[in-house]
């Protein structure tokens, strides 16, 4: 049963290295290495439980510092078939699939942004414009490195200064897409979820 414990504990700090979001990376690490720290001290290997306990702190120190990093996001009009664009939707083609299976980079949209941080392509919106202020969401994908929703609610606080009121998703969606629209204030109605913003 000791053993199991240590196990688990190597397991989740060999998982967290596999992460591509950083805030995954540091939560399922500290987990871990708490797990693994408790199995040192239960077998009186005081020098692996101090270094597990000392990347316990670091963890929590980073995420502390993560959460509190306020975000410098700039949001980009772009167009259909932009170098930028092209290169964004066929870099992550295969993470776009797993998200948005029934997108494809040649679908027409007419309403076209792109969400950098610092610089840094974090984020695509594709639609088109169903007039009255709504927009029938084609793509709206944040990179790995950026998925903690901020790219998400910044966007949704500027899409209204372009004009933009309602978004709307159809329901073909993958369900992690599902999450995470429920996840923002969506609401499912006739077979589409639906965002007013503000």
């Amino acid at each position: 049963m000791i053993e199991i414990i240590g196990y688990l504990g190597s397991a989740l700090v060999v998982a967290s290295m596999l992460m591509s979001s950083v805030v995954k990376l540091r939560v399922i690490n500290t987990i871990g290495s708490g797990i693994f720290a408790a199995y040192a001290l239960i077998i009186h290997s005081y020098p692996t439980a101090l270094m597990n306990v000392c990347l316990v702190g670091i963890n929590i120190y980073n995420l502390v510092k993560l959460t509190q990093k306020e975000q410098n996001y700039d949001l980009i009009d772009a167009a259909q078939g932009e170098g930028l664009l092209r290169y964004l939707l066929d870099h992550y083609r295969e993470d776009i699939q797993a998200y948005f299976p029934s997108f494809s980079a040649g679908s027409a949209a007419d309403r076209v942004y792109v969400v950098c941080c610092s610089g840094n392509p974090a984020g695509v919106l594709l639609g088109t414009d169903r007039g009255q202020g709504t927009l029938q969401v084609l793509l709206d994908y944040s990179t790995p490195t950026y998925r903690d929703c901020s790219i998400g609610t910044y966007l949704y606080s500027m899409l209204p200064s372009r004009g933009i009121h309602t978004l709307v998703f159809s329901e073909q969606e993958s369900p992690a897409h599902a999450s995470y629209l429920r996840k923002m204030g969506f609401r499912k109605e006739n077979g589409a979820y639906i965002k007013k913003l503000g």
